[in-house]
């Protein structure tokens, strides 16, 4: 199974496909696609429109182009277009009437002057077309690494060759603005083309790289979005929901421009709701909001210092909320707040059913690993002592056997050698006080 407008490769004249079974694994055959819905029924008009809308690149850039009637340029069709610096290649997504809604809905202007089509596309036109989308990949790995060479603070998103490899359009995303004159200058040395420089947003962004999103679909801004509209944490506060920017971020690093998709409806139930409900007053004592369940309408309170209901939720409803809140505000208090009663705490008597199965079930003893006295670091110590003192009794020995076979051994075992290194300052004492002191009269006598 293959996508009519998939660049995977062409098998006898058609799409190879991705083998991926209708869920196209190249994240790029399902973007921003338009029925025509208006294809299989008469129009009143007997003129046709002549304008046609063209997709490029699987959709992620469309333009209007004038359509002759001598070509008669039919939906999925391969054709080759003008351009402002020779020709490209593109996809027909839609003619005839549609095209007038799709103008009216990009408020396009009556006077645009619109580039006309050329011919429909042949074999040779899509090879080269095969051809220009397989350099992309290349090119914009290369493209990032001159832009770090230069220190630049921007990021190559994307890349687009036109369909006769004659220009390219660098697709850039920056926190602000960026001189890349000199790059300009590195790009056109580098690939040898005609070079265009493009700034995108980061929603942009995503939409033209594509991907999917926490809910297991494609991104919305690559399939169906076409405007961005400005999504701010209040949307998440409404629909009480956390602020965990983690979460709420979506691929592009916003918010998730799904936020705004239920928050008309919160609205119109919050406005049900009483407001400046957050503490209630009663005889037991104060009570403070913790949550609500707007689908519900339910509004769930805690006691604040009341002992004999710590731990218990009250789940009130939003009319019975506005009638204390009215009491309140008469000076009035209710006995106990009446609600469905949530226990959040397990008390002693609390009976959860489980059986006892003493004496019914024994468990196997559990077997430990016996520990040698003194640890393994004091172990390897006396090892380490034994074979320093096995070494010292070899020595000897065999010192004893060479003076035994060589007697001349014995006047030069006499003598020591000199220790290595500095002497010890108390030798040094030891010997200045020899010689200050008298010989000894013991050997005179003898």
């Amino acid at each position: 199974m293959s996508c009519a407008g998939c660049s995977t490769g062409t098998k006898n004249g058609k799409p190879g496909g991705c083998g991926s079974k209708g869920g196209c694994s190249t994240g790029g055959c399902n973007r921003l696609n338009t029925y025509d819905w208006l294809t299989g029924i008469k129009q009143p008009s007997t003129e046709q429109f002549n304008l046609a809308e063209i997709s490029f690149k699987n959709g992620s850039r469309k333009f209007f182009f004038h359509n002759p009637h001598y070509i008669g340029a039919q939906k999925n069709d391969w054709v080759v277009v003008e351009s402002g610096s020779g020709y490209d290649v593109g996809k027909v997504s839609l003619t005839g009437e549609l095209v007038k809604l799709q103008l009216r809905k990009k408020r396009v202007k009556k006077n645009t002057v619109f580039h006309k089509i050329i011919r429909i596309a042949h074999e040779r036109d899509m090879e080269k077309l095969h051809e220009a989308r397989k350099m992309e990949q290349n090119t914009m790995v290369r493209a990032r690494a001159i832009a770090r060479m230069l220190d630049l603070e921007m990021k190559i998103g994307d890349v687009e060759y036109q369909g006769d490899k004659r220009k390219a359009t660098f697709y850039y995303t920056a926190e602000g603005r960026v001189d890349f004159r000199e790059l300009i200058r590195h790009y056109a040395r580098e690939f040898k083309v005609k070079i265009e420089m493009r700034q995108i947003g980061a929603r942009q962004e995503s939409a033209r790289i594509g991907g999917l999103g926490a809910c297991g679909r494609e991104l919305c801004c690559s399939t169906w979005l076409t405007n961005f509209k400005s999504v701010s944490t209040s949307a998440a506060r409404y629909q009480n929901l956390a602020i965990n920017q983690s979460k709420l971020s979506g691929q592009c690093g916003r918010l998730k421009c799904c936020l705004n998709y239920e928050l008309d409806t919160y609205m119109e139930v919050l406005k049900e709701f009483p407001k400046n409900a957050d503490v209630l007053r009663t005889e037991a004592g104060e009570a403070r909001l913790m949550k609500m369940n707007i689908f519900k309408r339910l509004m769930f309170y805690i006691y604040k210092d009341n002992k004999a209901t710590r731990g218990k939720i009250f789940a009130l409803d939003v009319n019975r909320v506005a009638e204390i809140k009215a009491m309140n505000k008469r000076g009035e208090k209710p006995d106990e707040l009446q609600g469905l009663t949530l226990n959040n705490d397990m008390s002693d008597d609390t009976d959860l059913g489980f059986a006892d199965v003493t004496g019914q079930i024994e468990l196997p003893a559990e077997k430990r690993k016996k520990r040698r006295k003194g640890g393994g670091k004091r172990n390897n110590r006396d090892r380490n002592k034994g074979g320093a003192k096995t070494g010292r009794n070899n020595r000897g020995a065999s010192s004893k056997n060479e003076k035994k076979a060589n007697p001349k051994a014995k006047s030069d075992a006499g003598k020591s050698r000199p220790p290595k290194g500095k002497p010890k300052s108390n030798n040094k004492g030891r010997n200045r006080n020899n010689k200050n002191k008298p010989p000894n009269t013991n050997t005179d006598k003898k």
